[in-house]
């Protein structure tokens, strides 16, 4: 009889056991299937939101854009209508037609060409030589004038427009390109010396020293190898400097004062803000003229890609 039990006894036992093993087993299975697609599926995802809030993204920034292509083809009072459209019911180029014909564009685009690029040249001229001489001396005052024109950048530039004007009025510049130009270039110096001069500063001395070690003199070791090896900052603050002058209209409206200069010597934010009365504003135009001065700034920014690309590569090996 005690035989017969115990093995009774070792048979429940295992039974028991093996009741106990299958469940967990299964149980691990299950779990090694749920971490799998886990595994699978949560990477996938992550990466169809970040996806979707890309293109979400896109879609904001690009509307704006369509907009206003949009608006620049539509002809008449199709723009006031409340119908949705992809594309103008009736699209027609009578504003673009308009904008060169009727109106001094060329006139304000070349003189917004001719006041961006002097300003540019002269900002990047006087805010290069300023940042090298900032970040390779040390000279009494060079803490203080870091400092203080980090106090001048915090100060709103509209602060400034009683002083600019008393200044240029003096000078016999209001209305007057050149007054405009004076004006921008200073603008731009502070923001052009810090933004250079901190690219200075990840420059290694030692690539200069080795030049003038060679025979070059500092100001050719600072024209031959340390301005081509900074390219990149310098094209970046020279697309700043020129987009900067180019949307500017505060400052170009107190100078050249809209109300009283010829049609003519504007700059073009003032001829198109010139267009409006009191009782009508002609918005197709103002598309169509939109889209016509967006076109330098784009083929601008695709010529200065070449100096991101290369900036890196260029004065830094001799021969």
């Amino acid at each position: 009889m005690s035989d017969q039990s115990m093995n009774a006894s070792t048979r429940s036992e295992a039974v028991s056991t093996a009741q106990r093993i299958v469940p967990a087993k299964a149980r691990t299975e299950e779990g090694s299937l749920a971490l799998t697609l886990q595994r699978r599926f949560l990477p996938g995802f992550g990466l169809g939101l970040i996806y979707l809030f890309l293109t979400l993204m896109t879609i904001f920034a690009l509307f704006p854009v369509y907009y206003v292509i949009q608006a620049s083809l539509a002809g008449g009072q199709n723009l006031y209508t409340t119908d949705l459209h992809i594309l103008p019911a009736n699209p027609t180029l009578d504003n673009y037609v308009y904008a060169f014909t009727q109106l001094p564009l060329l006139n304000w685009i070349g003189n917004t060409f001719i006041v961006c690029s002097l300003t540019t040249i002269i900002g990047l001229a006087f805010s290069t030589t300023g940042a090298y001489a900032l970040s390779r001396f040390r000279f009494n005052g060079r803490d203080a004038t870091l400092n203080g024109l980090l106090a001048i950048q915090a100060f709103p530039a509209l602060l400034a427009l009683p002083a600019y004007y008393l200044l240029l009025n003096s000078l016999g510049l209001i209305n007057n390109l050149a007054g405009l130009v004076i004006v921008y270039s200073a603008g731009t110096l502070v923001f052009g010396a810090w933004n250079i001069k901190g690219y200075f500063d990840t420059l290694p001395v030692e690539l200069e020293q080795a030049a003038m070690i060679d025979g070059a003199s500092h100001f050719q070791a600072f024209w031959r190898v340390t301005l081509p090896l900074a390219t990149p900052a310098i094209a970046a603050s020279a697309i700043f400097m020129f987009i900067g002058g180019w949307n500017e209209y505060a400052l170009a409206n107190l100078v050249l004062n809209a109300n009283d200069t010829a049609g003519s010597n504007l700059t073009f934010i003032l001829g198109l803000y010139s267009l409006q009365s009191d009782y009508h504003t002609p918005w197709g135009i103002f598309a169509a003229s939109s889209v016509i001065i967006s076109v330098p700034l784009i083929a601008l920014f695709l010529y200065a890609q070449r100096f991101f690309k290369s900036g890196l590569t260029i004065g830094g090996v001799k021969g």
